[in-house]
């Protein structure tokens, strides 16, 4: 079995396949003080929790934009999984070309993405990544990485927006029934959901224009995609595990 770990700013998601099937997932708050023990430790409870024997891992396979956290991983699973495990970054064969001015830039969570997206939609796309920050990701016809945007992340909004506005209290990131609120709390959900939404909207939209060709589908992932596809006029494809199933991918590339 394979181990997968995508490690974020805010929470580090964790999947066990067997073959291509993806048999259990968990979420961890990427906590920079944790030790290698801790993370060990947690990560085979939670496998034992939903049946998985921790002794069937075979392989791991990370992204991470944590760099500080790569070695207490690696000892983790040398440790708990006594295998070494793989970063993707420089060197990784990932099956695609990276076009960015400089491809040591671009965070490996991106690329993964890039790469089980096209896998599974080949043809021009937009990756839409609702983590931290918001990711687009443009990939060509032909699989290459073009590039993307970054933007501040939702829940980066929510409290940058009550904490410098003493009148405005923390809301929930619920739809709310009309754009037009009538009180408060629904005034900043549609502010906040239908805000994303647009803007999303329109970024995809100048996105696709600039990549030219064909109309790129819009995928999905993170967190919050459920939520914001529901209102988004772009998104055409929600996969949450999409960059679980891509450290898959460059796992089996690498072999």
């Amino acid at each position: 079995m394979l181990l997968t770990v995508d490690v974020g700013n805010t929470n580090t998601t964790i999947g066990a396949f067997r073959g291509k099937e993806l048999v259990h997932q968990f979420r961890l708050e990427t906590n920079h003080h944790r030790t290698s023990d801790e993370w060990g430790l947690l990560c085979q409870l939670a496998l034992r929790d939903r049946g998985v024997d921790p002794a069937a891992i075979e392989a791991v396979a990370v992204s991470s934009v944590v760099p500080p956290l790569q070695h207490t991983l690696e000892r983790m699973s040398q440790r708990y999984f006594r295998v070494k495990p793989l970063f993707v970054g420089p060197g990784v064969k990932t099956g695609m070309p990276i076009l960015y001015d400089d491809p040591r830039e671009v965070g490996a969570d991106r690329i993964v993405n890039a790469v089980a997206a096209y896998d599974r939609w080949p043809g021009p796309l937009i990756v839409v990544d609702f983590g931290t920050a918001i990711t687009f990701d443009l990939i060509t016809a032909k699989g290459e990485y073009l590039g993307g945007a970054i933007a501040p992340g939702i829940q980066i909004a929510v409290d940058a927006l009550s904490r410098s506005a003493s009148r405005l209290p923390r809301v929930d990131l619920d739809r709310p029934t009309k754009a037009i609120g009538r009180n408060t709390i629904s005034s900043m959900q549609s502010g906040i959901i239908y805000g994303y939404a647009a803007m999303v909207d329109g970024l995809c939209g100048r996105l696709a224009r600039e990549m030219g060709g064909a109309p790129p589908k819009v995928v999905a992932t993170g967190g919050l995609a459920p939520l914001l596809a529901g209102v988004s006029e772009a998104i055409s494809e929600v996969d949450e595990c999409l960059t679980l199933s891509g450290l898959r991918l460059i796992h089996e590339r690498n072999r």
